[in-house]
């Protein structure tokens, strides 16, 4: 058998990766590489705008030179670090030499030992891993999230008055509306989406294990600790002082905890809508061309939603073992977080994958009002819980002596169909006001919604 020409091992590369392309432009290799670039570049003109050691600030096209080190980050430099690091063996160091030669090349050499002055490589990287999930995070993952819950909210309102049976741990329960239940997870999600982008990117930038030491040695009149705040904040992160040679990674740990929370909340939505479309309550879209089963042709399967299951899991696992593995570091340093970081993309990549499927899914449901319908004439004994209620209420006013409504209810309902006539003959018997016994006779179970159009109405706009 012919070996293959080189092929992606992860789907996420492969088949799915129209669906996290997006992602790439951050959490790949030359995402990372690029974001390098653009910490060395900037700590570069940082110094010399400060006149560092006697250096000059940068003419603005010296500057602006620079900054299209990384503005024009493509294929060339991507292929040129490969070659550097190919002799150095190390990443960092390669990206220092690239912003090296760029310096050469625009006749720059007298500030070149400027170029990662006094940084180890995991300020750079640090810095770096920070800024590109920043930038993955507010420019793909959340407008994507944002995207599945808009979709949500507007079918949340536009089902908040389409009456249908609850199901409590799979039984027939006290009947809700589907906007209601839609509108319970937008909520959820509205809440989880708000930690998020509240979310802090932390960075550290004070040497070899934290504590100044060349810095000082270099310069001891300099405030070190307050230079690096300044240089770190003009990122767009927040400073930590108290590092050891790593950033603690501790922003990270509740990014993601928060990223597999919401994970969570849409895998549920996911085995909700299934098991709807399952009970005939959303009809499926038929979409030209698809093919349900190889040999059923009548069918439509819900794989949108399977698909999205799935993906929520494996995102969840991989963010979960970066939440969990990230806080700890040997010491003052060890390499465990190095191959880890290395995966963020994997991690969110899945997330963004199900969202995908989900928003995609929510286009191709419908409601099936008549199933809806159906089921709830089918099921009048949910309204035990209503007349065994209001007989409670009428015992404390006076107006009933019954001694157990609960118990009478029980025995009238409980494993059992009642139907309308049954229930009405019931109703008619109650030692119960006037009052009581005409609103529980012209109860239906679609009309046993209690407040839920209304509650739709606390879901906050959308931004």
């Amino acid at each position: 058998m012919t070996s293959l020409p080189p092929q992606p091992i992860s789907p996420l590369d492969g088949r799915y990766k129209a669906a996290v392309v997006e992602l790439g432009d951050f959490l790949s290799e030359a995402g990372l590489n690029r974001a390098r670039v653009q910490v060395e570049v900037e700590w570069l003109l940082y110094l010399t705008s400060h006149r560092m050691f006697g250096s000059e600030p940068l003419t603005q096209a010296q500057a602006s030179a620079l900054h299209a080190l990384v503005t024009d980050f493509g294929q060339s430099e991507i292929d040129r670090l490969a070659t550097l690091e190919a002799t150095t063996r190390h990443d960092v160091k390669a990206v220092e030499y690239l912003v090296r030669e760029k310096l050469h090349e625009l006749g720059l050499d007298s500030i070149a030992e400027l170029t990662h002055f006094a940084a180890t490589s995991e300020d750079i990287n640090n810095l770096s891993y920070a800024l590109t999930v920043k930038q993955a995070m507010t420019e793909v993952w959340l407008p994507k999230l944002r995207t599945v819950i808009d979709a949500l909210r507007d079918l949340a309102v536009e089902l908040r008055d389409v009456p249908m049976l609850a199901h409590t741990h799979g039984q027939p329960a006290t009947p809700t509306t589907m906007g209601r239940e839609l509108a319970v997870f937008v909520y959820r999600l509205e809440r989880v989406a708000s930690l998020v982008d509240a979310s802090e990117y932390l960075g550290k930038f004070s040497g070899a294990t934290g504590t100044f030491s060349a810095h000082l040695a270099a310069d001891p009149s300099a405030d070190w600790p307050a230079i690096s705040q300044e240089f770190v904040s003009s990122l767009g992160l927040t400073w930590n002082p108290l590092t050891t040679q790593i950033e603690s990674h501790d922003w990270q740990a509740e990014l993601y905890g928060r990223v597999a929370h919401a994970n969570r909340i849409l895998h549920n939505l996911a085995t909700d809508v299934w098991t709807y479309i399952s009970l005939g309550y959303f009809r499926q879209i038929p979409q030209a061309g698809a093919t349900g089963s190889s040999t059923m042709p009548h069918k439509i399967n819900p794989i949108r939603f399977e698909n999205a299951e799935a993906n929520f899991e494996l995102s969840s696992a991989v963010l979960d073992s970066l939440a969990s593995t990230l806080v700890t570091s040997r010491l003052q340093r060890d390499l465990t977080d190095s191959t880890t970081q290395r995966n963020i993309g994997v991690g969110l990549g899945h997330s963004l994958l199900a969202l995908d499927n989900i928003r995609r899914g929510l286009d191709e449901i419908a409601i099936n009002e008549d199933a809806l319908a159906a089921d709830l004439d089918a099921n009048w004994e949910v309204l035990a819980e209503a007349i065994q209620t209001v007989i409670r209420a009428e015992v404390v006013a006076g107006r009933s002596s019954i001694s157990d409504p609960y118990a009478l209810l029980k025995e009238l309902t409980r494993g059992k169909r009642v139907d309308r006539e049954g229930l009405a003959v019931f109703v008619e018997t109650l030692d119960i006001g006037a009052d009581a016994k005409a609103r529980l006779l012209a109860l239906t179970p679609a009309g046993y919604i209690g407040l839920a159009s209304q509650l739709v109405d606390y879901l906050p706009p959308a931004e």
